[in-house]
């Protein structure tokens, strides 16, 4: 009989709200969390460029069941365009394509935005991790090929001015899953005849969580240097006091598994309901506070996210049972 691979790392589960600093990838910041946590599994909610800072939620653990719901959570965004040149990234770090003279006033701004709210066609950058022919469009962009990706319906809910100075305009989006500021920039800037590409962009909002819920790159370096400072480093036992000493420190910074998914109708378990629960079998909900159908709803025991799943017929069909 084939012996059961051992699982690397912690069973450490929740989410950490973390905000990306520039010049960091997404990739690389789940990484080091992952690393720092000594997780077992690890992933984020939502890509932000190296350009590009502010909330990444990173799921940890059972956390990471939860993520396509939150991915599917409104966003919130602030950028600035610099108009005058589109570049072929739509942002700085792109070579310049075009350049015009023409600078927009205010009141042309203004003009525009009822034409970017609501669902609108857009079409991704060619610098964008979309796949075309089984290839990311930036791996074909940056070897030259052409890129050609179709127009597809984004959901944009506001879109409104925070600024206007000096050849840039700030800009506060909340928009759908799917979004590219970049290519709201390189839009705006053709419909203008000035062109335009994207400085500086934020992440503030990542449904349901906010820049209240978020935890810096300084603040996580700060505690774990804290928790681990005089730790002697001949010790026998040293690796394990720092680890333990780090775990102390961070664990605290981790949002509970079931803060995702606040937004969804909840149902309360307990006893055998929970139990049947967790053995994949649906339960009935009675009562007039019985909540309505819907396709996404959580069970919850004693606080904690015990399953998604489903609400029809009088009853809580769970999808995906969760470790409590």
């Amino acid at each position: 009989m084939p012996r059961q691979r051992r699982k690397k790392g912690r069973p450490v589960s929740g989410w950490l709200v973390f905000d990306k600093p520039l010049g960091m990838g997404s990739t690389d910041a789940v990484s080091k969390i992952k690393w720092l946590f000594k997780a077992e599994k690890a992933g984020h909610a939502g890509t932000l460029d190296p350009l590009a800072s502010g909330i990444l939620p990173i799921a940890l653990g059972e956390a990471t069941k939860t993520v396509p719901y939150v991915m599917d959570g409104a966003k919130v965004y602030r950028f600035t365009v610099e108009w005058g040149a589109e570049t072929a990234t739509d942002d700085a770090e792109g070579d310049v394509l075009n350049r015009s003279g023409e600078r927009p006033s205010l009141d042309a701004v203004e003009a525009i935005l009822p034409d970017y709210t609501g669902t609108i066609q857009q079409k991704p950058p060619a610098y964008s991790a979309i796949k075309v022919g089984g290839e990311r469009a930036y791996d074909l962009a940056r070897e030259g090929a052409p890129v050609d990706i179709p127009a597809r319906e984004v959901e944009i809910d506001s879109l409104s001015i925070v600024s206007h100075d000096e050849g840039r305009t700030a800009f506060e989006v909340e928009c759908g899953k799917g979004t590219y500021v970049r290519s709201l920039a390189r839009d705006m800037g053709r419909q203008l005849g000035c062109y335009g590409h994207v400085v500086e962009l934020r992440r503030t909002v990542v449904d349901p969580f906010d820049e209240e819920d978020a935890v810096t790159l300084e603040e996580i370096e700060k505690a774990v240097a804290e928790a681990e400072a005089g730790i002697a480093d001949d010790a026998e036992t040293a690796e394990d006091e720092r680890l333990a000493a780090r775990f102390a420190a961070l664990d605290p910074m981790l949002l509970d598994t079931g803060e995702a998914m606040h937004h969804y109708p909840q149902v309360a378990v307990g006893g055998d309901q929970a139990q049947r629960i967790r053995l994949g079998n649906p339960v009935i909900l009675r009562g007039r506070d019985a909540p309505l159908p819907a396709d996404d709803a959580c069970a919850f025991e004693r606080g904690k996210l015990l399953a998604i799943g489903q609400i029809a017929e009088g009853e809580f069909r769970p999808r995906r049972v969760f470790k409590t």
